[in-house]
């Protein structure tokens, strides 16, 4: 059991309370315009963040992170929505859940670690952005089925409320850190309101929020592979994205609390989470970066916020809709504005000189496509694929080679850096084949043959040398090379004159 829960972990339970509450607070008002977004009924997404926050807080792979209705995933599905229902959803998000179990359970979370610096650095400050930008839509109302800004004391009245909240949200933690900000940020604002009775928009205008324990739901639709067909493309996309917004936010959290996540388990209770959210009228969901960050800034630590947050959203639900559907919408919009100024990596602007211009180019299109497509997955993909191309580009330049004749008359090519499809044309054109003497020593001491083009281009020199009577000797490859080229025997024909085998020399 201690393997799975740390019981030696010192709690603040008065921290990890007020920490849960202004995530709940927080959380609600996001899962509701997410669901609303999508066609949902805006409880599937309050059943989604109870769901998601309960289980990944229980059994997740990293105390202090948050999960709930989160849009990522939840935007995946609108199209699915809009052809087939909300059926084929709750089954996609089942589907989904499935998925990610697979990942964890085979360990595939450590992929985790090939996403750069510079990805991380764009996928985070593209998410400030997008957090940022959907608070202003707050800012706007429906007229006539078109959404308008709001104008006149509305407008004040919203700019006002949020500008004190985000100085509540700034300046109290200089005078006290015994409750959260946020928190008092938004009890502040709301009674304010509520007292001076002032006219602003509120949770109600969203949606309300009353309504029974999630109800469980079998979706009913035809059990088939047709079903499987349409279903798998949605399914699969909801589960990357969702991991790779959960393995992103965990190694974030990773760096902010300089303690080490579980990765594998994170993917197996993302995947829990969301089998029961396809049978409990959940819309699916993944650890949210805006609630993370606003539970670390007040200062928890440990699971008990995160079930707490969770707890919290069910007794609104059941009990509480009232009161928290008068909550004013400025309150949470300045308290999600602060959220994405500190999400946002300022220190990629201080360190943007020191960079490699490919890093700048790399963080930025990440950012730009999470920005204006809000699709993490291609954006990280993306991200990775520039990086690694990148990579392969400024190894391929390192290979080298030293060239000198022995006393015995024979060549040595003395090869450093590594050999792989990007660098076998330079590989190649170190050698000297028509002016070479008979026998040719080819030392990999400092390189290593990796892939099958590596194969290839050492096929090809030991063929042209053998044209021309001449014998090349191989030297130094490590055990791994000489299995790597033993594989090949049956794909690339051995050219080394007078050996049946690619002969390697020793000192």
């Amino acid at each position: 059991m201690k393997k799975y829960f740390d019981f030696t972990q010192a709690v603040n339970y008065k921290t990890e309370i007020f920490s849960g509450l202004t995530v709940a607070m927080t959380m609600i008002p996001e899962s509701l315009s997410f669901a609303i977004l999508a066609g949902f009924p805006p409880l599937s997404g309050l059943y989604a963040a109870f769901i998601m926050g309960l289980v990944t807080a229980i059994l997740g792979g990293r105390p202090g992170m948050v999960s709930g209705g989160a849009g990522a995933t939840v935007i995946v599905l609108i199209a699915l929505m809009k052809s087939n229902g909300l059926e084929y959803v709750f089954a996609a998000v089942a589907l989904a859940g499935i998925l990610q179990i697979l990942v964890g359970v085979f360990k595939l979370g450590k992929f985790i670690r090939l996403v750069p610096q510079p990805v991380m650095f764009g996928f985070v400050n593209g998410l400030a952005v997008i957090i940022f930008m959907s608070q202003l839509e707050q800012f706007k109302k429906v007229v006539n089925g078109q959404s308008e800004w709001l104008s006149g004391s509305p407008m004040l009245i919203m700019l006002g409320l949020a500008a004190l909240a985000i100085g509540i949200v700034v300046f109290l933690p200089k005078i006290t850190k015994a409750v959260p900000a946020s928190l008092v940020a938004i009890i502040v604002i709301f009674v304010l309101v509520f007292f001076l009775g002032i006219e602003t928009k509120t949770v109600r205008d969203i949606a309300s929020v009353s309504g029974s324990f999630p109800p469980f739901h079998i979706p009913n639709i035809p059990m088939n592979l047709e079903t499987l067909q349409l279903l798998s493309p949605y399914a699969l996309i909801i589960a990357s994205v969702g991991l790779t917004e959960g393995l992103l936010t965990l190694n974030l959290v990773d760096e902010i609390t300089e303690t080490k996540g579980n990765g594998n388990r994170e993917c197996i209770a993302q995947g829990s989470a969301n089998i029961l959210n396809g049978f409990f009228f959940g819309m699916g969901g993944c650890p949210m970066i805006a609630q993370t960050l606003v539970n670390l800034s007040a200062g928890s630590r440990a699971r008990l916020s995160g079930i707490i947050a969770a707890l919290t959203i069910l007794m609104i639900i059941l009990f509480g809709a009232p009161i928290i559907e008068q909550l004013p919408m400025a309150a949470l919009v300045g308290v999600m504005i602060m959220v994405a100024i500190g999400t946002f990596e300022w220190a990629s602007f201080r360190i943007i000189n020191k960079m490699p211009k490919h890093d700048i180019f790399v963080g930025v299109v990440v950012a730009l496509i999470t920005i204006l497509l809000h699709n993490l997955a291609l954006a990280v993909l993306i991200g990775v694929i520039i990086s690694a191309l990148v990579f392969a580009w400024e190894s391929a330049k390192r290979i080298r080679a030293k060239k000198y004749i022995d006393e015995k008359g024979v060549k040595h090519y003395e090869i450093y850096g590594p050999l792989f499809f990007a660098s076998t044309a330079a590989f190649t054109e170190k050698f000297d084949i028509s002016n070479d003497p008979n026998e040719v020593i080819i030392d990999f001491k400092e390189s290593k043959i990796t892939d099958m083009s590596a194969i290839d281009a050492v096929n090809k020199i030991t063929e042209r040398y053998a044209k021309l009577n001449k014998t090349v000797h191989l030297r130094h490859l490590s055990p791994d090379c000489s299995q790597l080229l033993k594989n090949a025997d049956e794909v690339i024909e051995v050219n080394i004159i007078e050996d049946p085998t690619y002969q390697v020399v020793s000192e």
